[in-house]
C-alpha cells in the first residue's frame, strides 16, 4: 500500500513551522488514540501513520530530504514504529504528563534507553565504497560498586513516602485526569537515602567504549549510520537505545562531490584538442580512457556513466563528470618556439569562419558607433 503524503497526513502545509506540526499531531494522536478507539484497526493505524508523518516533519534534517525525495529519499531513516509502546514512550513528552494524562493513566511498559552519538570521518574513497571504521563514544552503564541500585553499602533504596512507591501522582479536574511523574522519586516509585559514593545514587557510571562500525558505501556529510543497542540502557529495564554515527566526508584533491555527481578537471594540450586524442582519466576505481574528438572546444565536459558515487539506498550510481581545459605551458623551448610562431603565422594568414564572425561582429560594432556619433552631432548643429 503506497504511503500518503506526510503533510497531508497531518493536515498541514509544506509551509507549516513547528509548533503548528506538533499541534497537528497532537490533535490527531489524541482522535486516534487505541485506548480511545478499542478494538478499532483502522484508528490504530491512523495512530501509527501519524506518529510516523511527525517524526520525519519535527526532524529539520529528515524534513529536507523528505521535501526533496519524498519518502525514497529517508532510506534507513524511514520511522519504524514496531507497536503504539514506542510511539507513546517517542512522543509521549508532547503531551504534558504523557498520553497517560487523557487516557486513564496506564503506563505502557520500560521505556528505552537514551541514543547516544559519535562521529565518524571519511575519504572520499572510503564513502564510495564502503568501509569499517573503529569508533570511540562514552555512555553509561550499571555502577559497578553499588550494582545499579544507586545506594551505598549496607543499605537499600526506600519506597518514595509521597506516591507510595507507584512513581507517579494524580490529579483530577472534574472528569479528566491528569497524571504526571511523582517530584519526589522523579518516577522511580524508590528512593535513595544514603547514596553510593562512585556514581551518587544514580546507580550509573560513564564508560568509554570502542566498537567496529559497518559504513555503506555512497554515504554524505550529514548522513547517520544507526547502529541498533548500543545505546544506553533503560533506568526501567527496557531495551537499550541506539548508537547513531554522524558521517563527515572529507575533501578530495582531485575530484569535487556533488550529491551522486563526481567532478574532474583534467587538462589536455592545444593539439590534442585540435586533433583528438584518447588520454587517461582518473576515477575512484582507477583509470579510464577517454576518447577527445578532433576540434573540442576549451572547457568541454564528458560524461563517464556510473563512474560517480553509489546510491547508499541501492539505487543507480551516479557519474563521473569529466571537464578538460586547454593547457597553457609557461615556458616553451626554442624548437617549440619556432613551430608556435610558424601555426601564428598560418592563423593569421587563414582566418577560420568562427574566427571572421566575431572580427565581422566588432567592425559592425564600431561603425554602428560612429554613424550613431555622426547622427547626433548633426543634430545639434541643426
Amino acid at each position: 500500500m503506497a504511503k500518503r503524503c506526510y503533510y497531508e497526513v497531518l493536515g498541514v502545509s509544506r509551509t507549516a513551522t513547528e509548533q503548528e506540526i506538533a499541534a497537528a499531531y497532537r490533535k490527531l494522536a489524541v482522535k486516534y488514540h487505541p485506548d480511545a478507539n478499542p478494538g478499532d484497526e483502522s484508528a490504530a493505524e491512523r495512530f501509527k501513520e501519524a506518529a510516523e508523518a511527525y517524526e520525519v516533519l519535527s526532524d529539520p534534517e529528515k524534513r529536507a530530504r523528505y521535501d526533496q525525495y519524498g519518502h525514497s529519499g529517508l532510506g534507513d531513516q524511514m520511522p519504524q514504529f514496531h507497536g503504539v509502546d514506542e510511539i507513546l514512550e517517542a512522543f509521549g513528552d508532547l503531551f504534558g504528563g504523557g498520553f497517560e494524562s487523557f487516557f486513564g493513566g496506564r503506563r505502557r511498559g520500560p521505556r528505552r534507553g537514551s541514543d547516544v552519538r559519535c562521529d565518524v570521518e571519511l575519504s572520499l574513497e572510503e564513502a564510495a565504497l564502503g568501509t569499517e571504521k573503529t569508533v570511540k563514544f562514552r555512555r553509561k552503564r550499571v555502577c559497578q560498586e553499588c550494582r545499579g541500585t544507586g545506594a551505598a553499602e549496607g543499605s537499600e533504596r526506600e519506597r518514595c513516602p509521597h506516591c507510595g512507591g507507584r512513581g507517579r501522582i494524580v490529579q483530577s479536574a472534574g472528569i479528566l485526569r491528569v497524571q504526571t511523574a511523582c517530584p519526589t522519586c522523579e518516577g522511580a516509585g524508590t528512593i535513595v537515602r544514603h547514596p553510593c559514593r562512585a556514581c551518587r545514587g544514580s546507580g550509573w557510571e560513564a564508560e568509554t567504549v570502542k566498537l567496529t562500525v559497518s559504513i555503506p558505501g555512497g554515504v554524505d556529510t550529514g548522513d547517520r549510520v544507526r547502529v541498533s543497542g548500543e545505546g544506553e540502557p533503560s533506568p526501567e529495564g527496557g531495551a537499550r537505545g541506539d548508537l547513531y554515527c554522524f558521517v563527515h566526508v572529507r575533501e578530495h584533491p582531485i575530484f569535487h562531490r556533488d550529491g551522486r555527481q563526481l567532478i574532474v578537471d583534467v587538462p589536455i594540450t592545444y593539439s590534442q584538442a585540435v586533433l583528438g586524442a584518447t588520454i587517461e582519466v582518473p576515477t575512484l576505481t582507477g583509470r579510464e580512457e577517454l576518447k577527445v574528438p578532433p576540434g573540442t572546444p576549451a572547457h568541454k565536459t564528458f560524461v563517464l556513466r556510473g563512474h560517480g558515487m553509489p546510491d547508499p539506498r541501492g539505487g543507480r550510481a551516479g557519474d563521473l563528470y569529466v571537464r578538460t581545459y586547454i593547457e597553457v605551458p609557461t615556458r616553451v623551448d626554442e624548437e617549440h618556439r619556432k613551430l608556435l610562431e610558424r601555426l601564428a603565422e598560418l592563423d593569421h594568414a587563414e582566418v577560420h569562419a568562427q574566427r571572421k564572425s566575431f572580427f565581422d561582429k566588432i567592425k559592425e560594432y564600431f561603425v554602428t558607433r560612429e554613424e550613431t556619433s555622426t547622427h547626433d552631432s548633426t543634430a545639434e548643429t541643426a
